[in-house]
């Protein structure tokens, strides 16, 4: 793994940058900035980063962790949408194998509801189509009984029948996570925790580079071209260049809210009506259950939107209304996220009727900005700019990005459990516990895939005593940590889907980042205050 993306020489690496004109500045480290990073600097150009925050840390570590095609814009017509990300969900599961997970769903038919049985025969017959699914993954239409027995707790009086196909399910900030290695591994210099403050131009008024700071200094790195990918905070930028023309973003709000699988226990993953008109998704994972999303306006604090009691209380009058026995109550809640959406705005539509196609924004001086699209859309966004550059810069290298693996997916599906066994078999003679060891290492690969025979090496090499020791470590060196957050949030995920043991463990990461950083203990102590006070966010609505 190269070492550039270490908390160290991050740190060193910095001031070097303006020594450099670099062909290409992306500003925004979340999915879409990623994505352009690793085209960019895979066709050869020079690449540098920069994200304000963690890398992940807006929308790219807040959607419904799904690389999915997007069967509900089939009510919109928009075909191309559901052709373009419906066709990408093979490749990012190809390219990214260890986090980019083939799972069933089940979409319940039900009286009045939002597709009936020919409608829904109609629209997955078009997403197989559209979206070249595999044969064996192709849909199937079930009738009532065959719909019962997969998920006996749905309501049955108003139960016509289902469709059940694939889908995928990820992770959404260790997916941007791996693209950025990849990219780094490709050459692109990136950086977290550096601001974007100003723009450089020439005597023509054109763009030639950016103020950037980081924790120690503000310097100036000069560029061809900048690239604008920050999401929700897309409209800042275009304002701070004064090329913000009427077509603005729209953000929308969706909130998610977890419960241990003992209070709702699913098979599948279910895509189901709610009343209103809309519809969400009930996602199982591990020893928990997820539950989204909400699609309403939004125009306030952009860094942590808020969980709001209506926003939960929609949920769980969804989840009540379909499922009638859980009978799901605020208690059952152990955490929540919330997040935006970078929509384009449409006059008169409300937030679910927007389209989420991207859109790409040219400004006089130069500037490139890129907003709207999906998730699973990212590695196209990413080839739309990449070759919008590669134009300008007369360079006609193609697109290589469809068949790049991503850092931690060298391992196929077929030697996975291989590999795994291995692992087992080097960690046991140290945890001597059979069980924790197999909860470990499955826990490690399907966060690090591949990468976790690295953070076992570590756990060897430094006589560690515990994976998480290594693990932190691990992320310390190659994935750029700089909080408890940035391991907890975006690394792991445990304080959405594990947040029982965090508190426990806050103490070991802290010790670990004062050991191999430079961090100090104030600032550390003041870390492990805000993740308190995130860790209680998730559990307290107003």
């Amino acid at each position: 793994m190269n070492t550039t993306f270490s908390y160290k020489n991050q740190l060193t690496a910095f001031p070097e940058l303006e020594k450099e004109t670099f062909d290409l500045i992306v500003i925004g480290g979340g999915i879409t900035g990623a994505g352009i990073a690793l085209d960019a600097a895979s066709r050869g150009l020079s690449v540098c980063l920069f994200e304000k925050q963690d890398f992940a840390s807006g929308t790219s570590s807040r959607s419904s962790k799904l690389i999915h095609g997007g069967l509900r814009y089939l009510k919109q017509f928009d075909f191309k949408l559901v052709r373009d990300t419906g066709s990408e969900r093979a490749v990012a599961y190809k390219n990214a194998p260890h986090i980019v997970i083939p799972e069933k769903m089940l979409l319940p038919i039900i009286e009045k509801g939002s597709y009936g049985k020919f409608m829904t025969w109609v629209g997955l017959t078009i997403y197989d189509w559209l979206a070249g699914v595999k044969k064996e993954e192709r849909k199937k239409i079930l009738n009532k009984e065959q719909v019962v027995k997969l998920e006996p707790k749905l309501r049955t009086d108003i139960l016509k029948g289902g469709g059940y196909y694939t889908e995928y399910r990820t992770d959404d900030a260790r997916l941007t996570i791996e693209v950025i290695k990849t990219a780094i591994a490709k050459g692109a210099k990136c950086f977290n925790y550096t601001t974007v403050e100003d723009f450089l131009y020439d005597t023509d008024g054109k763009i030639e580079g950016v103020k950037v700071k980081n924790e120690s200094s503000t310097i100036s790195v000069n560029g061809k071209h900048v690239v604008n990918a920050t999401g929700p905070w897309t409209d800042g930028l275009r304002e701070k260049d004064g090329s913000l023309s009427k077509k603005k973003l729209h953000l929308t709000k969706g909130v998610h809210i977890v419960v241990p699988n003992t209070v709702f226990h699913l098979n599948d993953t279910i895509y189901f009506d709610v009343p209103g008109g809309r519809m969400i998704f009930a996602i199982p994972r591990g020893n928990i259950t997820y539950i989204g999303t909400t699609d309403t306006n939004y125009n306030t604090e952009l860094e942590e939107p808020n969980v709001t009691l209506d926003d939960v209380n929609y949920l769980l009058n969804a989840v009540n209304n379909m499922f009638p026995s859980v009978n799901l109550k605020t208690e059952h809640i152990i955490s929540s996220w919330s997040g935006l959406r970078p929509l384009i705005h449409e006059e008169g539509k409300d937030p679910s009727e927007i389209s989420r196609k991207d859109e790409i924004f040219q400004s006089k001086t130069g500037l490139i900005t890129i907003a709207g699209g999906k998730l699973t859309g990212y590695r196209l966004m990413a080839k739309k700019i990449t070759d919008l550059v590669c134009k300008r810069l007369n360079n006609k290298t193609k697109c290589k990005t469809k068949h790049i693996i991503l850092s931690g997916g060298t391992i196929a599906d077929d030697n996975k459990e291989l590999f795994i066994q291995g692992l087992t078999t080097t960690l046991l003679p140290l945890l001597k516990d059979n069980n924790l060891v197999n909860n470990e290492v499955s826990r490690l690969y399907n966060l690090y895939g591949a990468n976790t025979s690295t953070i076992i090496e570590i756990m060897i090499e430094h006589n560690l005593q515990t994976t998480l020791e290594a693990e932190i470590f691990y992320c310390i060196e190659h994935e750029s940590i700089k909080t408890l957050s940035d391991y907890f949030i975006r690394r792991s995920g445990k304080l959405y889907f594990n947040p029982e043991n965090i508190e426990n463990e806050m103490l070991m990461v802290k010790n670990a980042l004062k050991e191999h950083t430079s961090i100090t203990d104030a600032s550390l102590d003041k870390q492990i205050s805000i993740l308190k006070q995130l860790l209680n966010n998730t559990v307290n609505f107003h």
